[in-house]
Parts: C-alpha cells; structure tokens; sequence
C-alpha cells in the first residue's frame, strides 16, 4: 500500500534518477510494462526499456537544473504529486526557465510505477 512517505521517497529517487541518468537509477522507477506521458496529450512511452532509452535520449547537462516534487494526494495506488523545476542559466544561478508540475502517479504493489502522466505549466511572464 502506497503512502504519503512512499510516495515522497519514489519522487527523491526519481529526481536523484534524473540528476544521475543512470540506467539502471531509472529503471528501478517503473514497473516492466509502464506507461510514461510527458504530457496528457502524447502517445505513452511503453515499458521499462523504452522509458529509460527515452530519458537517456534528451539529457539535461549536469548542474542545470533543480526540481522539488511532494504528494498532494493519494488514494489507494494512485497518487498526485505537485512540484517546481527550474533551469538555470550558464551562470548556474539566474533562472532560465521555471515549470509548475503535477504528476499522476500508478503503482502496483511492490511500489513500481505503472503509468506516470506529467502536467506542467510556465508562468506568462517567461519566454
């Protein structure tokens, strides 16, 4: 059963994942068959393989960026995560570019995702 600190410690690897881009990092994320939305509007990503390749397929260079992400909501296996990136310019300090998320979130019973779909936003004062 999935809980708000299950949920907090599968954002923490999640992010640690993305900052480290280390296969394997990404593959412990997700179950076998799961889906991956970058949006509600793409096609799904499918299965583990496909999610770590296309992770791994658009990096972000190291140091560039920071996200923070928490659960809102939860109910049984699925859970509701709301969160902020922000990208840094070549300075590594002024905010380039910033992103308000929410993630749905499917997991099965080992605590393995099964369909990730990400909304996000930029303010309307951002290019």
């Amino acid at each position: 059963m999935m809980t708000y600190d299950t949920v907090t410690r599968w954002l923490a690897a999640y992010v640690a994942a993305w900052k480290s881009y280390q296969p394997q990092a990404i593959g412990a994320l997700f179950s076998e068959a799961a889906t991956y939305r970058y949006n509600p509007f793409d096609e799904p990503v499918q299965g583990r393989k496909a999610i770590v390749a296309s992770w791994l397929a658009e990096r972000d260079a190291p140091g560039t960026y920071t996200a923070a992400y928490k659960p809102v909501a939860l109910e049984g296996q699925t859970a509701v995560a709301q969160g902020r990136t922000l990208y840094y310019a070549a300075d590594g300090q002024a905010v380039e570019r910033q992103f308000d998320n929410i993630f749905v979130l499917r997991f099965d019973d080992e605590g393995l995702c099964t369909d990730f779909c990400e909304w996000y936003m930029q303010p309307r004062n951002q290019p």
